[in-house]
């Protein structure tokens, strides 16, 4: 948080003038409008993810996000400051220069991975807490959800999207196409 010095003459009690300081902190705003073409991000030091609006300000560390990441994954850009507060949305990133559109995809790649779920090996539900051993686009794995009613979302009737416990994403693309067992043991958690 930045501050702000302020000086204040009072009179002391013999009449004479003293200076008080007070210390008044300054509330940081992020621009309301931004346009596309003043929006630079680069990497420095490479794993820290920066961004500059030109003839404006800079900020040391944002993130990327997907403001609609299932509906329309390309589109509706956020930056967000350190404290997670948004800085400005960007309606289509091809607006932007080549690098940053790099960028963004490479931040939302890694943000945003799903690994499709092919078949359930295993399956345990204990106290709200499910642990999955599954087959997936990616080789096997296994993750943990906490309450399954709050971190699996239907997408369509036949389509789910699990988060787990570390806010990795796995997706039954289509339930009706799993094996039997797969979809009797995912019937007992949901």
């Amino acid at each position: 948080m930045a501050f702000e010095e302020e000086k204040i003459e009072t009179p002391d009690e013999g009449g004479k003038a003293k200076t008080e300081r007070t210390i008044t902190p300054i509330q940081v705003t992020h621009p309301e409008q931004v346009e596309p073409e003043t929006i630079r991000l680069f990497r420095e030091p490479p794993w820290v993810l920066r961004l500059t609006i030109e003839g404006d300000r800079s900020y040391l560390k944002v993130r990327v996000v997907c403001a609609a990441p299932l509906s329309q994954p390309d589109r509706y850009i956020c930056f967000l400051d350190e404290k997670n507060e948004v800085i400005c949305t960007v309606e289509d990133p091809v607006d932007l220069d080549e690098a940053s559109q790099r960028m963004i995809k490479e931040e939302l790649e890694q943000r945003y991975m799903t690994a499709i779920i092919k078949r359930v090996d295993s399956l345990k539900s204990e106290f709200g807490v499910s642990y999955w051993e599954v087959q997936t686009n990616r080789g096997n794995r296994e993750f943990v959800v906490r309450n399954v009613s709050e971190n699996a979302q239907w997408i369509t009737d036949r389509r789910l999207l699990l988060l787990d416990v570390d806010g990795n994403r796995f997706e039954i693309s289509n339930l009706e196409v799993l094996d039997k067992k797969s979809r009797g043991l995912i019937e007992m958690v949901l």
